[in-house]
């Protein structure tokens, strides 16, 4: 049955690989691209204020380009980035996890797709391993490794 081989975590764990290993291809190639995630998985630092993030819907679309392309980083387990959000272009570090990743898209082609995104279960609170302090330490990695924050952390 398809659910059997979506809640595999070997399954998931192949569709993680392979959503880091395209993202790495189109960095290499200086390709602008669109993430849609489910929103579950998403974190934002510092938090979206609520007037804007309860217009997101559960897979949202984060377009990656100009300057929100260039601050991308990826590490073992996600992709982050900075984004502006709302009128007030109120800017935040957004991390998200591979398995999060619904689609990659390049313009309005669809380069991807990751069913493992939409199993309820692995977006659940302790599956994440999501407590704030986790998430905090995965947001000053992230932050960290992008080469031109080296020195503003100690």
């Amino acid at each position: 049955m398809i659910l059997d081989i979506l809640e595999d975590v070997n399954y998931r764990k192949m569709m993680e690989k392979q959503i880091k290993d395209i993202i790495v291809y189109l960095l290499k190639q200086d390709e602008e691209f669109s993430l849609t995630a489910n929103i579950k998985g998403v974190q934002f630092n510092p938090k979206i204020p609520s007037i804007i993030s309860d217009g997101f819907s559960k897979f949202t679309m984060f377009t990656l380009s100009g300057y929100t392309y260039s601050t991308i980083t990826v590490s073992n387990d996600y992709i982050s980035f900075e984004a502006g959000f709302g009128e007030e272009n109120f800017g935040s570090l957004v991390t998200v996890p591979f398995y999060a990743i619904f689609q990659l898209v390049i313009n309005d082609s669809i380069l991807l797709v990751n069913p493992t995104a939409t199993v309820d279960k692995y977006f659940l609170e302790e599956n994440q391993g999501n407590n704030e302090e986790n998430s905090q330490k995965r947001s000053k990695n992230a932050f960290s490794m992008n080469p031109k924050n080296k020195g503003l952390i100690k």
